[in-house]
């Protein structure tokens, strides 16, 4: 009897260990435990490796985009938005996880005047400048890639930056200015790190 009372107490915390590993490993691959972390000088190769695509698409998505309105898109693969941000005048819509074959993308193309064809541009656009999302205006914020919760991206200006957003755009934590046209930016999400972990 004793016996059996203490191979079954063995069990239930066998098991209460293999939940608590599986809760932890799930915890450290959403804060991007698993995700790669890119450096400075990764974002800055990616950017001068593929300068030309990169101004193209941010070329595209701003000639596509009525002036009146700001768009923050994400594709998670070519049948997903991850993202699909929409802002017209004062209003701000948030939409995740927005499948491109549903009504919802069509209401949001509507609203912009796109087609699926636009969304296919777009996104071969920013394949090949081997970056994964955008957000219109100026300056034209380009997303790299995402680590967890955390995205790299880059701001591209048309203008040098004026000197008077010098010191907001190179803090060396959330923004690292490459030159007065191109600033790096590391955003951390709702939690883990909020600053460039390699600034080299």
């Amino acid at each position: 009897m004793v016996k059996k009372i203490f191979f079954g107490f063995l069990i239930l915390c066998g098991i209460g260990l293999v939940i608590f590993i599986a809760y932890v490993l799930m915890i450290f691959s959403a804060l991007g435990g698993f995700d790669k972390d890119y450096s400075v000088t990764e974002l800055k190769e990616n950017f001068a490796n593929k300068r030309t695509e990169i101004y193209e698409v941010k070329a595209y998505i701003n000639k596509i985009v009525p002036s009146n309105k700001l768009v923050h898109i994400e594709f998670e693969d070519d049948n997903t938005l991850g993202i699909f941000h929409l802002k017209v005048g004062d209003n701000f819509e948030s939409n995740w996880d927005v499948e491109i074959e549903s009504g919802k993308a069509d209401t949001l193309l509507q609203k912009l005047g796109w087609t699926k064809e636009t969304l296919k541009t777009l996104k071969n656009k920013l394949d090949k400048a081997n970056c994964i999302g955008i957000t219109s205006g100026e300056p034209c914020n380009i997303s790299f890639q995402r680590s967890g919760f955390g995205m790299y991206s880059f701001n591209v200006f048309d203008k040098p930056i004026p000197d008077s957003l010098k010191v907001r755009y190179n803090d060396s934590c959330n923004y690292i200015m490459v030159n007065r046209k191109v600033v790096l930016e590391y955003g951390g999400g709702a939690i883990g790190s909020q600053c460039f972990y390699n600034k080299e």
